[in-house]
């Protein structure tokens, strides 16, 4: 089976890397191509996999497509490939666009799944949710989840939920960062060399996760079990309280979603 991804940025690389690191796909098995060459170039230099000198030569060659583009450049691709791709899969990483309008696009020959990833998928840690299109087969959802699988954790969900996966973990990653850098400032405000202070940041942060995820627990009952009365953890915590950081952070993600929705009823 060839897969191949339609553009070559930061997310298309993580899950072309991610995908043939893991083995989930051998690297001869995948090709991508990019309306700039020379990106797509430098994508299959690093990864090890082909090259498409165009769009329409990539879909020639491939039995199934990626589709990992800006939204806005998103339907103009699909129509482009919509004779090409006829009877394949087409399985959309683009934000906001529905499955109605991607089919639309792509014409009614061509089987849609929508999936919203997230670029620790470079890592393996990422973590991704897919709708099924109307035409869309088992055998479909089976490449999608080794596809996304591979470099994380997939799940299925009804296809207006994944405006809401958008703006949680979609975004969420560059939330996170955020959150690390701000720990790494405070360390090195209060005397920690810069790289010790960024290392215990992103380490705490990770190790609290796994802590999550490992354990099955509330994350409210793992905090109260670090905040003891009148310590360290629980006066740090008032501080957060006080700077609104659970606000923050809902509305973070409350923002994501509704800009997801507005770019869907754009396309």
């Amino acid at each position: 089976m060839k897969l191949g991804f339609v553009g070559s940025g930061k997310m298309a690389s993580a899950l072309v890397q991610g995908v043939t690191q893991s083995g989930a796909l051998a690297p001869g098995d995948v090709l991508v191509s990019d309306v700039i060459a020379a990106t797509a170039q430098r994508l299959a230099t690093v990864a090890g996999v082909a090259f498409a000198e165009t769009n329409a030569d990539l879909v020639a060659m491939t039995d199934a497509l990626v589709l990992c583009v800006k939204p806005y450049d998103a339907l103009e691709a699909l129509r482009s490939l919509r004779a090409g791709a006829a009877e394949k899969l087409v399985i959309s990483i683009v934000a906001g666009l529905t499955l109605a309008t991607l089919q639309e696009a792509a014409g009614p020959a061509v089987r849609i799944v929508r999936v919203m990833p997230n670029t620790p998928a470079l890592v393996h840690k990422g973590a991704a949710a897919y709708a099924l299109g109307a035409t869309a087969t088992a055998e479909d959802a089976a490449l999608t989840e080794k596809i996304f699988g591979a470099v994380g954790e997939v799940v299925c969900v009804k296809e207006p939920l994944l405006d809401v996966v958008t703006g949680l973990s979609g975004s969420g990653p560059a939330y996170i960062y955020v959150v690390i850098e701000a720990l790494a400032d405070a360390g090195v405000l209060m005397g920690l060399p810069r790289e010790l202070s960024q290392k215990l940041a992103a380490q705490t942060v990770a190790g609290a996760a796994e802590m999550v995820l490992k354990t099955g627990r509330h994350p409210a009952a793992l905090k109260d079990e670090v905040a003891s009365p009148g310590g360290t953890t629980i006066a740090g915590l008032e501080a957060l309280e006080a700077a609104g950081m659970r606000s923050a952070f809902i509305s973070a993600v409350r923002a994501a979603t509704e800009r997801a929705v507005e770019i869907g009823r754009a396309g």
